[in-house]
């Protein structure tokens, strides 16, 4: 079905191919998973297939790509689309209409399908992704997952032969993301749909692909193979392959209930190591000072079971765990060097050099009393009670359109609440200057190019240090920290999604807010740009700073969080320590505590600890 022979693509103005010596044939009727780390080129690869590129992004395509045996080099986009559906990573960038039934059938109506065939086939993927109650909804007013959804139904309504999608998960809850992949493999099992799926989140999928094409460096020959070949070779591959080379199993689980299976001996290996006590709330009152470890932040990492001991309130828990049992969430952080090995990281020293550390003082760092906004007549957030302290990392989680979103606006001010009061170092947000406000609360959204307006990456800096009434080239010196070799002429739409997210993380961090709010912050990153994430995170807390993220990633939530906050319906219907909500959810909890439930592991890491 589709067809690379001897395939190369360079940009213009790139010190090398993106892609090179592709020679491959990707199977009809398979669902084929595309993985590895970012920048070796899957995009480029996906591209290619719909005629992208060269047709819409220039540069020079080398080779041969052929799908359903029509030329990509030969016939443009508009001339595949009959036979190729594309999704990419930014669903607003998608949409054309206004509103959900109308971008359901804007496709059908533009390929010239009768009104009856439309009609039924919108009801149809109205009811195959959920979004019946959305269908007269403005696609502006959804969630970011919602509008994913219709993303992906607005190509699925046309039936293409071939469905090339980019991160199609990447910003859906658990729930929706498992109703999204059923529906593709029904697609593929019961229409014989030929699938190309590229995906970070590869805990989500790779149990379902019938291969799994690995791009492992860039420029580097693709490896195209069965999912347990390609990943016991794979340099990105998901917990549950990481704990079975720890564990030394084979065939390599790509499942949790494959795992399962295996895991009897290494549960009885870990019981010596017992079960974590009662759970301690990370935000109780420290007794007695301690001194902040500090974290290197390395240029790579293996993936994101790698991890750094900090001094945030749940370290401290740690340490008084003779007379306070530490809670699982904070035994599963703390599993790499410690303090008194600790030495400082590049951000840290920069952190510290821009201004001085901030002084976690008793009590929150913001607080939300009674919250609850109404956008139209729509109730999105009601009665929200929440407390921040000073270096505590709360993970908001919840299925898409919960609120979380909302929370963090009302949190940095953009949205005044209806009912309630919220506070933000001592100030209301909404009330107050921005400019007063920059120091005190700091907003990374869900789409980071929402933050960047300038056309070089040295003038975002400088814009920042100004807005920061920082020290010029501090705001430089942070992206230096986070996006090592980005040139100052870079223009940030050049830049892949992790980089975008790491220049608007540190436009935020030029002012040092105290508090640090994280609208999705994985999207589009792989499993090494997650870790250096979780490092910077941790260097933040350790420093005082109080970080509240929201996310679907649960396995980021157990790797990173003291506490996990779950909301439904704009309410808070789960609060406390990470280990304790999540494992006792199936929906939000990570592959490895499904493993080795019913204990209360949830990294990788954690497990190599206890076993060493």
């Amino acid at each position: 079905m589709i067809r690379f022979e001897q395939v190369s693509v360079r940009y213009d103005g790139a010190a090398g191919p993106s892609l090179q010596g592709v020679d491959l044939v990707i199977p009809e009727g398979e669902l084929t998973l595309l993985v590895g780390p970012s920048g070796v080129g899957k995009s480029t690869l996906l591209g290619a297939v719909s005629g992208l590129v060269p047709h819409f992004t220039g540069g020079t395509l080398r080779g041969r790509v052929t799908v359903a045996g029509r030329d990509t080099r030969t016939h443009m986009p508009r001339e595949l689309a009959d036979v190729v559906g594309t999704v990419g990573q930014d669903p607003l960038a998608h949409f054309v209409t206004d509103v959900v039934e109308d971008e359901l059938a804007y496709g059908m109506e533009s390929l010239g399908l009768a009104p009856a065939v439309m009609r039924r086939r919108v009801e149809e993927t109205l009811d195959l992704l959920g979004l019946n109650e959305l269908r007269d909804r403005p696609i502006a007013t959804l969630s970011g997952g919602q509008q994913q959804r219709v993303a992906i139904g607005s190509v699925l309504t046309t039936h293409p032969r071939v469905l090339v999608l980019d991160e199609p998960t990447s910003a859906l809850d658990p729930g929706a993301a498992e109703e999204v992949l059923a529906v593709v493999q029904r697609l593929v099992h019961d229409l014989g749909t030929t699938v190309l799926m590229a995906e970070h989140r590869l805990e989500r999928v790779v149990q379902y692909a019938d291969r799994v094409l690995l791009l492992p460096a860039p420029g580097a020959a693709p490896v195209l193979g069965t999912p347990s070949e390609v990943m016991a070779v794979s340099p990105v591959h998901p917990p549950v392959v990481s704990l079975g080379r720890l564990a030394g199993w084979s065939p390599l689980p790509l499942s949790v209930r494959d795992a399962r299976r295996l895991a009897a001996p290494l549960r009885h290996r870990l019981a010596p190591a017992g079960v974590p006590g009662p759970a301690t709330h990370p935000s109780a009152p420290d007794p007695a000072p301690q001194t902040p470890a500090r974290l290197d932040l390395p240029p790579s990492a293996p993936g994101c079971g790698t991890s750094g001991q900090s001094s945030t309130p749940g370290a401290k828990v740690q340490a008084d765990a003779g007379r306070n049992p530490a809670p699982p969430a904070f035994e599963a952080r703390g599993l790499g060097r410690s303090p008194s090995s600790a030495a400082p990281g590049l951000l840290a020293r920069l952190l510290r050099r821009s201004n001085p550390t901030p002084t976690p003082a008793p009590g929150s760092v913001a607080a939300a009393r009674g919250l609850g906004v109404r956008r139209g007549r729509a109730e999105v957030l009601a009665g929200i009670d929440l407390a921040v302290a000073p270096g505590e990392t709360i993970a908001l989680m919840g299925r898409n359109g919960a609120g979380k979103s909302t929370l963090l606006s009302a949190l940095v001010g953009t949205l005044p609440p209806t009912t309630g009061t919220v506070t933000v170092g001592g100030a209301t947000p909404h009330r107050t200057p921005p400019q007063e406000m920059v120091r005190r609360v700091g907003l990374v959204p869900q789409e980071p190019r929402d933050l960047l307006y300038a056309d070089t990456v040295a003038a975002e800096c400088a814009a920042a240090d100004s807005d920061a009434a920082a020290a010029p080239g501090t705001c430089r010196d942070l992206v230096s920290a986070l996006l090592p070799d980005v040139p100052d002429d870079t223009h940030p739409r050049d830049l892949s999604e992790g980089q975008r997210l790491a220049l608007a993380l540190a436009l935020v961090l030029t002012g040092r807010p105290a508090l640090l709010l994280l609208d999705e912050p994985t999207r589009g990153l792989d499993y090494a740009a997650k870790a250096r994430l979780v490092e910077v995170l941790r260097a933040l807390a350790a420093e005082g700073h109080a970080i509240v993220l929201a996310t679907h990633d649960v396995e980021l939530a157990a790797e990173l969080a003291h506490r996990v906050v779950i909301l439904a319906g704009g309410e808070v219907v789960a609060d406390g320590p990470t280990a304790e909500v999540v494992v006792s959810s199936p929906a939000f909890a990570p592959q490895v505590a499904k493993v080795l439930a019913p204990g209360h592991w949830l990294t990788v890491a954690q497990v190599a600890e206890a076993l060493s």
